[in-house]
């Protein structure tokens, strides 16, 4: 039987069989979430990536940036800071494992502005961003919430698009993942019932990936996750995993290339 690959590489990587997203557009008037962050939060975290990096190890990109898959091919650069952008470029392949950057964050509600850009170097580029609390046990590693926002061929099936994830009580809910794991294992399909459980558990919409620089804010409200895009809410889920009291890391996924030219970490509660 042929080995399969680990699940949350997996769940990066490809499209979420037998998970269908369901359309969402926004049912309440429009919200300034950069604007709820800076009138309600503090910022606690900005980086603008006005330096060079120290080599390809864990903490080569600085700032307190860590990159947990850098050590695993030491000999592959895949963070190149190059006049104010941090670029990626996941060795995925050879360390079995997307891109993993994080940096420590802190908050119950609040949220990440980010402005990235597709450099259209690979196909299905996709940017997999997102809050871990690696003290939270029954849930693996850590994983608490994320956005995936794709071209197609990207994680978001064939049309590309964003998703919203409640991993916490969904995918990366310990007794789910070991579950999702030994399907895997036993190239079996998974069951209806954890079927069932995940579509509750995500929420996706379509968005057509370019090329451009855009930004990027995702929020944590209570039991809502929303994200806009240049000013405009694009997608907003509710579901108890994103109401988790201490979100201790800020983190990004990456399966091939994205450019981040800033970042900011802000805490309203």
């Amino acid at each position: 039987m042929k080995r399969s690959l680990p699940l949350l590489t997996a769940l990066l990587l490809a499209p979420l069989a037998g998970l269908h997203a369901a359309d969402s557009k926004p049912s309440a008037p429009p919200r300034d979430d950069a604007g709820w962050l800076r009138e309600q939060g503090k910022l606690i975290f900005h980086d603008a990536f006005e330096r060079e990096e120290t080599g390809n190890g864990l903490k080569a990109i600085g700032n307190g940036w860590e990159s947990a898959t850098a050590d695993k091919v030491p000999q592959i650069k895949q963070a190149d800071l190059d006049a104010g952008i941090l670029k990626i470029a996941s060795a995925t392949n050879e360390a079995g494992h997307p891109a993993h950057i994080h940096h420590d964050a802190g908050f119950t509600d609040g949220g990440v502005v980010v402005r990235f850009k597709f450099p259209g170097l690979n196909k299905g580029e996709s940017l997999h961003l997102g809050f871990v609390d690696r003290e939270m046990k029954g849930v693996h590693a850590g994983h608490i919430c994320y956005a995936n926002i794709s071209h197609p061929g990207g994680l978001l099936q064939m049309h590309g698009g964003i998703l919203l994830m409640d991993w916490k009580t969904g995918a990366m809910k310990l007794d789910i993942f070991n579950r999702l794991q030994e399907c895997r294992d036993r190239e079996e399909k998974r069951p209806a019932d954890i079927d069932s459980l995940l579509k509750l558990k995500q929420v996706g919409v379509p968005w057509k990936a370019d090329n451009a620089w855009h930004d990027l804010v995702l929020v944590t409200e209570g039991d809502e996750m929303r994200l806009s895009l240049d000013g405009q809410l694009v997608a907003h889920h509710r579901s108890e995993g994103y109401a988790h009291p201490m979100k201790r890391w800020f983190s990004f996924g990456i399966p091939n290339t994205v450019w981040i030219e800033d970042v900011k970490i802000w805490k309203v509660k």
